[in-house]
């Protein structure tokens, strides 16, 4: 009889666990539901939709320069996924991606032994893993993103950090997403804990605040101004948006990691920017990857 109570009451305790366990995600799961239905609704017929999402767009625009019915997984490519004239060039470069060499010197990182004869694969031994960072580590009770976990590597192996936004960091990364994409992997971050739930909420309140001179947060331009035009380019949508990188900026003439896309972005809008490795910028790219959950490994990739 005993035993049975004991079993039974165990039993409970591990079906409480898994169910919290499974709930720390719900708002997040909210959000990002909410988020797919917003961009399935808004590009479904930008013409039919001009005074709800694009006020200051001509009908000639709406109607001849937009892919229409986009759903789901047609963000992935970014405002090339509903910019016709963008989608054009995007495959054109495509068809001979100027980043291929970079993939091949990502690989050559990960092989190459450091002085005390261990590889990357001491810290990585699955390359696939593009689509699970940024994690919430429990133990630490902080968010680690893809960069930092490759110098944590670099530090435990007695060499030297990388910097994050370019160079070494960017081309072993170009080379996991890589290895990602062809393995067909999904973006799958976790929260597994309330202080996970507590950092994607952090992470969310940053994209959301206005900062700055020009008062602007992230959402403004990707989210509420996804789409229109500014100037001669089509702002992107913040749905797939963390699926591609690191990218090959043109603007740049190489690769950068998305710490080095948001450090620009965020300046753009007047503000400051956090550090690649601070805790403000590790909460907002877990928010941000998050939301795209369940979509495409799709990098490296290019953009303009």
């Amino acid at each position: 009889m005993l035993l049975n109570i004991v079993k039974t009451t165990t039993l409970l305790i591990l079906t409480t666990c898994i169910l919290n366990a499974e709930n720390f995600n719900a708002q997040a799961e909210k959000d990002r539901i909410a988020l797919i239905d917003y961009f399935e609704a808004k590009f479904d017929d930008p013409l039919k939709n001009r005074n709800t999402f694009f006020p200051y767009s001509t009908d000639d625009e709406l109607n001849n320069s937009y892919v229409t019915g986009l759903k789901h997984q047609d963000f992935a490519k970014g405002n090339y996924a509903f910019n016709k004239d963008g989608k054009a060039q995007y495959e054109e470069i495509k068809e001979m991606p100027p980043y291929e060499d970079d993939i091949e010197a990502g690989e050559e990182l990960y092989n190459k032994k450091f002085s005390n004869g261990n590889t990357f694969a001491s810290c990585f031994p699955n390359t696939q893993i593009a689509g699970d960072y940024p994690k919430f580590i429990e133990e630490k009770q902080e968010v680690l993103t893809l960069g930092i976990a490759i110098n944590n590597c670099l530090v435990k192996n007695n060499e030297k950090k990388w910097k994050m936004k370019k160079g070494n960091m960017a081309r072993l990364q170009a080379y996991f997403a890589y290895e990602s994409m062809e393995a067909n992997k999904d973006v799958a971050i976790q929260i597994n804990s309330k202080e996970a739930a507590a950092a994607y909420e952090r992470g969310k309140e940053y994209y959301y605040t206005q900062r700055g001179y020009l008062k602007l947060s992230c959402a403004s331009c990707h989210i509420q101004g996804a789409g229109q035009r500014v100037r001669n380019e089509k702002l992107s949508q913040l749905l797939g948006q963390t699926t591609h990188f690191p990218v090959f900026r043109l603007k740049w003439s190489g690769l950068g990691t998305l710490e080095r896309r948001m450090v620009g972005c965020i300046k753009d809008e007047g503000q400051v920017p956090p550090s690649a490795e601070s805790k403000y910028m590790k909460e907002l790219l877990y928010f941000m990857s998050y939301m795209s959950n369940g979509m495409k490994i799709d990098g490296p990739d290019i953009r303009k």
